[in-house]
């Protein structure tokens, strides 16, 4: 990814592009782009969501440690 995005801008730019190919707004140049770019953002998505449950995990094992 390019550039640092947060999860629920993340969120909302997936749900747009989801919205436009459900309406049939793209047409077929526009839909392989913005397919790749729904990939992408799953990819960061998952990635975001992989990173805060490690973190909430290790929060949790050093609160049970006192």
């Amino acid at each position: 990814m390019e550039e640092e995005i947060k999860y629920e801008d993340a969120v909302k730019e997936l749900e747009a592009i989801v919205r436009c190919m459900e309406n049939d707004e793209l047409d077929i140049d526009s839909l392989a782009a913005q397919l790749k770019r729904a990939q992408q953002l799953v990819t960061l998505c998952k990635e975001k969501l992989a990173c805060a449950d490690k973190q909430i995990n290790e929060l949790l094992e050093q609160g049970n440690e006192k």
